[in-house]
């Protein structure tokens, strides 16, 4: 029997057969009726040249939020959700935002322009120029476990916590009316210990509405003291009090060790250079690590050189060359001339790489060769270094009027130190054993293109355990025990156009645009499949929500679940064996956060939860990884940014930590590093220096687990039912672990009842059973120790016993 801890034992759910069938929905599409899948409207494609800022959407909320990712719009992962409704961060350029607007929505500030970029760059380069010589936790307990359960408000979650040099508390809480009353609760809090409640002042908390579901209240506010505890009455009258807890204490204590070395990047790092830097790693320290190609191979960073000619849709012509750009394609030419005669026939002549086209006229002269005729006549007289189309599905009957002759382009602009070939993607793996006897983890980053920092993370981590290894002994305990992955660019060919092309490329650059659509040279920017899109669990393909079929959208999910060599090559990394703790690494928004991924609407159908212990497995250990990333400059991942990907950001259909889990029971998490894609170098470079603790801190979250050899407590609690002839049961646990029970007597087993959770962000869940039930249970933790070392095999005898009566005083 498998460890029902492990996230493994799990089954997937099958995903009705309609929504399934469903398709997402294009920029057109109005908020009001965008949560409904219909066929997309033509696409009128991209204005060439134009580049994209990074703008709010003010949102009325999460309805809307649903609609707006349901059109493709390529958002960034900001999600804030206030009392007056939901800011979102979206990447258009102006003419999407017309469009936007032009739907119903609300534009706000532009936050982020490619200006902002182009100085990340210069200041990039002068770095480098400067310095080419250097390498260098759970639910809030009631206040009164005693107390019968007849309020019809629960406060979830009561944290404090610091960041920089605020106080804050934030509270989470759940009202049976929520789903339809009350947009807001009063919180009271004290003042400290021994302190009046209300003596430390009030905050409101807001409805947290997703998918048309109600899930709880939630909110923070500045504070000047830490509260002991808050209390909220509910409209009806009903009273909650919860004990405040400490969201990441800092600790009293470095993991760090003497002479611990950090702090080994200097500036932003193209793929390229990525790749050698590991490179160069794994031969300065080949003992401890080794570099390894992935099986896949990308498209490569390289277009077909193409142009379009003419000005309106029915009689513009499209020209690709057949060859790649900078395999001759962009020493193609093409003119179309008026032959300045009459009843001149179409023709088609060329010389080396220049072709022209004599157009057809009439008697006088007159030009009359329609976009299709020209199409017709290049693919015959010039079929062998080009492809000719009509533009956009359009049946080219329109007039072509004369061009002058026009340069077909790859419009690439990387230097030659690029690679234009199919790109390998490279790994390094770092440990004393790099056989699979040790538990693995695995480190991946830039899925995104524009997301730069994410990958300065795996490279500080790589370079703090390979350097520190030979003095730190805490370093040298997870190198010698553990089978480390690190994967610093999942997609190159991505990350190289967003450095030297169009620092908004969110996607790989492999263009799957049909010639009836958005295939030709000004749609050059929008091609392209969202690599956290495109895996197999919970897909678009499966009827989830938060992907799309159209293939400039920016979250685009490719023609097919792993159509992708960039997922391919994770898909082959993740099915490491031994691999069982996982982080994905993105920017921007400073959540983090787990499965489940996606849900489907319109009833907003989950991708399974984890259960109870699963859940607190997460929390436990992301507190520690989060605790740790506090430790650089005192700033804190909030509570409400912290939990599965659904709950707290929304539904990305086919994104690779849902596959991790659900396909492979990998424990996987992801990480959104910092405010923006490319922020300031000083930013970034905090932001590296604060996610390479927390990288660092999972390897040693990976190294306990492996190492864990104490096994579970369990406690029974019993409280009054309002009930009559009830009482309510709840179990306590020392860790996360599961809990198999029965209320019949008989022995428990891994085939007994689970004790569940309460809820979204909730605790245990509450039995309700007649008084004097005999319950029988036993708890097995994450590692699989079982407690008391009892056999669960219905022979065993030494199972934990108890009866549901109520204590006496």
């Amino acid at each position: 029997m498998p460890n029902p801890l492990s996230p493994g034992w799990r089954r997937r759910l099958p995903v009705p057969t309609a929504l399934a069938a469903a398709t997402a929905v294009m920029l057109l599409v109005s908020p009001a009726t965008a949560t409904t899948p219909v066929a997309p409207p033509a696409d009128t494609g991209p204005i060439a040249g134009e580049q994209a800022d990074v703008v709010q959407v003010l949102l009325d909320g999460t309805a809307e939020l649903d609609a707006l990712v349901a059109t493709g719009v390529d958002l960034d992962h900001h999600v804030e959700r206030t009392e007056s409704g939901v800011v979102a961060h979206a990447v258009v350029t102006p003419s999407e935002a017309r469009r936007l607007a032009a739907a119903g929505f609300t534009l706000g500030e532009v936050l982020y322009r490619p200006a902002d970029a182009r100085a990340r760059v210069a200041e990039r380069d002068a770095t480098i120029a400067e310095h080419a010589a250097e390498n260098r936790e759970f639910a809030a307990a009631a206040a009164d476990p005693t107390a019968p359960d007849v309020s019809d408000v629960k406060i979830i979650r009561a944290d404090y916590y610091t960041s920089g040099t605020s106080q804050i508390l934030s509270v989470e809480a759940k009202w049976a009316q929520g789903q339809t009353a009350a947009n807001t609760l009063t919180v009271e809090r004290d003042s400290g210990p021994g302190t009046a409640i209300g003596s430390g002042g009030t905050q409101t908390i807001s409805r947290f509405v997703d998918a048309g579901v109600y899930l709880y209240h939630r909110g923070a506010a500045t504070v000047t003291s830490r509260p002991e505890y808050v209390r909220i009455t509910s409209p009806t009258g009903d009273v909650a009090v919860a004990k405040v807890r400490e969201w990441l204490p800092t600790p009293e204590t470095s993991p760090e060790g003497p002479g611990y070395q950090k702090d080994f990047v200097t500036s932003y790092l193209t793929p390229t250079e990525l790749y050698a830097r590991i490179h160069e790693l794994a031969a300065q320290f080949p003992d401890l690590a080794e570099i390894v190609e992935l099986p896949y191979k990308t498209n490569g960073y390289r277009r077909h050189a193409q142009a379009v000619l003419g000005t309106a849709n029915a009689s513009r012509v499209a020209v690709d060359s057949l060859a790649w750009g900078h395999e001759g394609g962009n020493g193609i030419s093409v003119e179309l001339v008026n032959p300045g005669a009459g009843n001149a026939a179409l023709g088609v002549s060329v010389s080396g790489t220049h072709i022209r086209v004599n157009l057809a006229t009439d008697g006088a002269g007159t030009v009359t060769s329609t976009a299709a005729q020209v199409v017709a006549a290049l693919n015959s007289g010039a079929g062998s270094l080009v492809r000719a189309y009509t533009y956009r599905g359009s049946t080219g009957t329109g007039v072509v009027a004369p061009a002058a002759r026009t340069q077909l382009t790859d419009d690439l602009s990387a230097p030659a130190t690029v690679s234009r070939d199919p790109h390998p993607v490279y790994a390094i793996r770092i440990g004393k054993h790099r056989d699979g006897s040790k538990p693995g983890v695995l480190a991946y980053a830039q899925e995104h293109a524009r997301e730069w920092v994410p990958p300065l993370v795996t490279i500080e981590t790589a370079e703090r355990l390979l350097r520190n290894y030979g003095h730190d002994g805490r370093t040298r305990q997870l190198l010698n025990n553990l089978d480390i992955w690190i994967a610093p660019s999942i997609n190159p060919d991505g990350g190289h156009y967003s450095f030297y092309d169009f620092n908004s490329q969110r996607k790989n650059m492999t263009n799957h645009c049909p010639l009836t659509g958005a295939a030709d040279f000004l749609g050059r920017d929008s091609w392209g499949v969202d690599n956290n899109r495109n895996y197999t669990e919970y897909s678009l393909f499966d009827g989830y929500s938060g992907a799309s079929s159209s293939c400039t959208s920016g979250t685009y999910a490719g023609p097919s679940e792993l159509s992708e060599p960039e997922n391919r090559n994770l898909d082959w990394l993740a099915s490491r064996p031994n691999i069982k703790f996982s982080m994905n690494l993105h920017s921007s928004g400073n959540y983090f956060m787990w499965s489940p991924g996606a849900y489907a609407l319109p009833d907003r159908t989950s991708a399974p939860r984890p259960t109870l212990a699963q859940e607190s497995f997460f929390w436990g250990a992301s507190s520690r990884i989060l605790t740790a990333i506090k430790q650089h400059r005192n700033m804190a991942v909030t509570p409400a940014r912290t939990g599965p990907i659904s709950d707290v950001l929304y539904s990305a259909a086919g994104n690779s930590g849902d596959m991790l889990w659900y396909k492979y029971g990998i424990y996987a998490w992801n990480f959104e590093v910092g405010t923006s894609f490319q922020p300031d170098w000083e930013e970034a470079h905090a932001e590296t220096m604060e996610f390479s603790n927390g990288l660092v801190e999972l390897m040693r979250v990976a190294r306990d687990f492996d190492t864990d050899r104490q096994r579970p407590t369990s406690t029974l609690a019993v409280a009054p039912s309002s009930t009559a002839g009830m009482v309510n049961v709840t179990f306590d646990v020392s860790e996360p672990a599961s809990v198999f029970y029965t209320l019949d007597g008989a022995a428990p087993t891994y085939e007994s009842t689970l004790y569940g959770s309460a809820g979204v962000r909730e605790g245990g869940e509450t039995l309700t059973v007649p008084v004097g039930t005999t319950v029988n249970w036993f708890a097995v933790d994450a590692a699989g120790n079982v407690e008391k070392n009892y056999r669960p095999d219905g022979n065993g005898k030494n199972y934990r016993k108890g009866t549901a009566v109520l204590p006496t005083s």
